[in-house]
């Protein structure tokens, strides 16, 4: 549990700062602010226990630590947004170490400007950067890490155009010229090729290491982003998030897939249940499968996680 309380950390720390920030900005400004801020921290926890249960069953818990903080000044023709998200979950069974259920970090920041009041197209340049806090494995074996902190770590950045609809929540970026950079910074992962990565070259007889494996990818290509979110009937709120991105050189067409649902249900200020998915298809990333009792590398697959849970969230 030692890894929720640092994330949690991470989290108040960033409202400190914040708070600070914006404490120092009202001291020496008494015009309106231009900025709004979302701030929303959660907790889920689910237990399950059994005592002379006779149809059995393991005993577990698991807990996931999120938080949301949002950013974004606007004011005339301007508009620029910034969000955090960060989520890590674990869960412990009777029998199993401690295994991780979700592990996010990502910061995404939209800058647009348009030429007049009224219109709804801005000009605009996208950054977004996703990695992972911690390891993770393919259980039960734990010697060795499939993925790190910053291994992988995806980085976007382009120009294009932003189609902003604040009365209906909704936002289309589409950029023709967008630079996408995958970081493999583990030296293990980067020289056997994870991610999409250059592998290391070894001597066909020897075995003898020639070239180390290459840390990044960059890529130029097209991006095409959608967010919209809608209360659907009353305290239940459904968030939709795409992501799409295809390589001018590389397998033009071969359309990179990030894409997420979330519907919220709210029983009261602070308990909320959550019902999500989370949809990835990256033809960098190769899946595998146990084959004759060996590890068999077929290409890739269509990654799909599913995410339930009550708890508390905090908004401020």
């Amino acid at each position: 549990m030692r890894k929720l309380l640092i994330l949690t950390s991470v989290c108040l720390l960033f409202t400190a700062l914040n708070g600070y920030s914006q404490k120092i900005r009202t001291q020496k400004e008494d015009t309106i602010s231009f900025w709004k801020k979302t701030n929303k921290v959660g907790l889920d926890i689910s237990q399950i226990s059994f005592v002379n249960w006779n149809a059995g069953g393991n005993n577990s818990i698991s807990g996931l630590v999120k938080g949301k903080f949002i950013r974004e000044f606007s004011k005339k023709n301007t508009n620029w947004k910034n969000e955090l998200i960060a989520r890590y979950g674990l869960n412990k069974q009777e029998g199993q170490e401690i295994r991780k259920t979700d592990d996010q970090l990502q910061i995404n920041s939209t800058f647009g400007y348009r030429t007049d009041t009224i219109s709804n197209w801005y000009y605009g340049a996208k950054a977004n950067f996703l990695t992972q806090f911690y390891n993770g494995y393919n259980y039960p074996n734990i010697d060795d890490p499939i993925s790190r902190f910053m291994a992988p770590a995806y980085f976007f950045l382009g120009i294009g155009s932003e189609y902003k609809r604040d009365d209906l929540n909704l936002n289309v970026y589409m950029s023709p010229l967008t630079q996408k950079t995958t970081l493999v910074l583990d030296r293990r992962l980067a020289n056997k090729g994870s991610f999409g990565v250059d592998p290391a070259v070894y001597d066909a007889v020897t075995g003898e290491l020639l070239s180390e494996g290459k840390r990044s990818r960059t890529e130029i290509g097209i991006l095409i982003t959608n967010q919209w979110e809608k209360e659907i009937w009353k305290n239940i709120n459904l968030e939709h998030r795409m992501s799409l991105y295809t390589d001018y050189i590389n397998n033009f067409g071969n359309v990179d897939v990030d894409w997420q649902v979330l519907l919220e249900m709210t029983v009261n200020d602070f308990v909320k249940a959550n019902l999500g998915t989370h949809l990835v298809y990256d033809d960098d990333i190769k899946a595998k499968e146990e084959i004759n009792g060996e590890q068999v590398e077929v290409g890739p697959k269509v990654q799909l996680k599913q995410i339930l849970g009550v708890g508390l969230t905090y908004t401020f």
